[in-house]
C-alpha cells in the first residue's frame, strides 16, 4: 500500500512533465520485447485461456471497494 499517494503522484507528474512520450522509442521497445519472447518460445501462448481463474480472481479482489465509515468491519 502506498502510504503518501500525493507524493508519489506529484514524482510522477513531474517525471512526465521533464521525459515527454517518445511512441517511437516505446514501439521499438515493445517490438524487441516480443521478438525476444518469440525467440525464448514463450509467445505467443499454446493456450491463451490458461490461467485465467487466477487472473480473474485477482481481479475480483484488488477491484473490491471497501466499506466507508462505521459500517467497515474492523481489521482482525
Amino acid at each position: 500500500m502506498i502510504r503518501r499517494p500525493d507524493v508519489v503522484e506529484a514524482f510522477e507528474n513531474e517525471l512526465a512533465a521533464r521525459e515527454p512520450t517518445d511512441y517511437a522509442r516505446n514501439l521499438e521497445v515493445f517490438e524487441a520485447l516480443m521478438q525476444e519472447a518469440r525467440r525464448l518460445g514463450v509467445w505467443p501462448p499454446s493456450d491463451p485461456l490458461e490461467g485465467i481463474e487466477v487472473d480473474l480472481r485477482l481481479a475480483r479482489i484488488l477491484n473490491v471497494r471497501a466499506l466507508a465509515g462505521k459500517d467497515r468491519p474492523r481489521a482482525g
